[in-house]
């Protein structure tokens, strides 16, 4: 095993091919590199449900323990589900999971007590150096008493924990979309919400957090499976929502739900099996919150639509506008005290559940929400949604740096036009604004941009791309 490990160690999470990459012996380093730099006494580890899991996540506990530690282990679990245990219980935590990556990729999501991020600048960095150094000279051995590995089932905590955060006794179809059937054309006494886990750890975790709910649920692929057999667990992805899209117009249903590998991020459609932005829930969870907590900071990125700080500040909430990225939002959310945070891709992230993302939080509420009114979903969010906007455009460049000097010239000095460099360039105007950020990993530019109406967006992502393109 090579003792250069920056291909394997990113920004916020160890990632990477088994066993070309790594394997159970670098696990084993792994964890006991990470409760040295951490300080812990005792730690929490979950994995999902990819064939390498279980093997990686033993080895973890078995490196974390040789120094001392206690272990716990909650098996099987989500993401979200992880970060529950490090916030309940005061742990640090370890999660293995590739998220949405292909079956032969594994990695590890690691966070202090309270489900703080382990990210480069707050002990991953320090953990690949110890790890590393171990690589070239051998681990020292270590004089401590073994510690246990135990094992503690979590989930009816963590769903407990979830359905005591959204009032959810009082959800009803809607009106306007009643499903009269051969018994009756009454309203229907459930919504019915179409569920794709995509084999991935929403088939775990959906059963238990939605059991009891007047909910009729029509699952779609709840078997855990890593090899991802019918699509990739990537809902982000155009084509990986098709099948949901479909069945939900096939059912009839209320909306449907997709939740990604690790079920730590959610994605919706509506009853049309059109999608929802992640913008259009940003801006329809921060107006719940805002209401449950009489006001507060809502943290957005930067390439959230302009709904979301409209919507906040009409909520009688403070917006804040960050860089794209998890360690960014949660930072911003311990500085501000915010009781919500949103991104782009479908991450939300809470103050009631120690500022981690919750995908299936987000689910919940935007059931509650649907629910507690009487339209259809498609009329709920078109309050939240009202720009046009690209999506993210990725374009393969020689250089990133050049490129968007270029973009950066072709705006400056236009009269009505501001630029900031908060995350890349973002070029604002009075009617658009669009921003281009360089790919952290791979040579690309991304490419993302809003305007008031769909021709104005158009023109002014053709124009960019233009530039970007050369």
């Amino acid at each position: 095993m090579t003792a250069d490990l920056s291909q394997l160690v990113k920004a916020y999470d160890v990632r990477g091919v088994v066993p070309d990459q790594w394997d159970e012996s670098l696990a084993e380093l792994f964890g006991s590199a990470f409760v040295q730099v951490t300080g812990a006494r005792a730690i929490v580890i979950g994995h999902d449900m990819r064939p390498s899991s279980p093997g990686l996540s033993r080895a973890f506990a078995r490196g974390a323990a040789a120094r001392g530690v206690d272990v716990t282990e909650i098996g099987l679990c989500s993401t979200d589900q992880l970060y529950y245990a490090s916030g309940a219980f005061a742990l640090p935590g370890a999660m293995f999971t590739a998220s949405h990556n292909p079956a032969q990729y594994n990695g590890i999501k690691m966070c202090r007590a309270g489900a703080a991020p382990v990210g480069q600048d707050t002990g991953l960095a320090d953990i690949r150096e110890l790890v590393e150094s171990w690589l070239t000279s051998g681990a020292p051995a270590s004089d401590a008493t073994p510690g246990t590995i135990t094992r503690r089932d979590t989930l009816d905590d963590y769903a407990a924990h979830l359905r005591s955060l959204v009032d959810l006794t009082s959800i009803r179809p809607p009106v306007s979309h009643h499903r009269p059937s051969k018994e009756s054309a009454s309203r229907p006494s459930h919504l019915k919400v179409v569920v794709d886990a995509g084999n991935g750890m929403g088939g775990h975790t959906v059963p238990t957090v939605f059991a009891g709910l007047p909910l009729d649920l029509v699952p779609m692929y709840f078997e855990l499976d890593g090899t991802f057999p019918n699509h990739e667990a990537n809902p982000l992805e155009p084509a990986n929502i098709v099948d949901l899209q479909k069945r939900v117009r096939e059912e009839d249903a209320d909306l449907g739900i997709a939740f990604d590998g690790d079920a730590d991020r959610c994605f919706v459609v509506d009853e049309h099996g059109d999608p929802v932005s992640p913008s259009a829930i940003t801006a329809l969870v921060a107006s719940r919150e805002l209401a449950k907590h009489g006001g507060g900071t809502v943290i957005h990125n930067l390439i959230t639509s302009w709904s979301v700080p409209e919507a906040v500040r009409e909520n009688g909430g403070t917006p804040v506008r960050t860089r794209v990225g998890h360690s960014f939002i949660k930072a911003e959310m311990a500085r501000t005290g915010a009781i919500f945070g949103g991104e782009h891709s479908a991450h939300y992230y809470f103050r009631d559940f120690w500022n981690a993302d919750t995908g299936m939080l987000a689910a919940l509420h935007v059931l509650a929400a649907l629910g507690g009114q009487d339209g259809p979903l498609s009329q709920l969010v078109a309050a939240y949604d009202r720009y046009a906007g690209s999506g993210e455009i990725n374009s393969t460049v020689d250089d990133q740096a050049a490129r968007l000097a270029a973009v950066k010239t072709a705006y400056e000095g236009r009269e009505g036009v501001s630029i900031d460099e908060l995350d890349g360039l973002t070029v604002t105007a009075q009617d658009w604004w669009f921003n281009v950020r360089p790919s952290n990993t791979e040579p690309l530019l991304r490419l993302n941009a809003e305007a008031r109406d769909e021709a104005t967006m158009a023109k002014t992502r053709d124009e960019v791309l233009a530039i970007i393109r050369g």
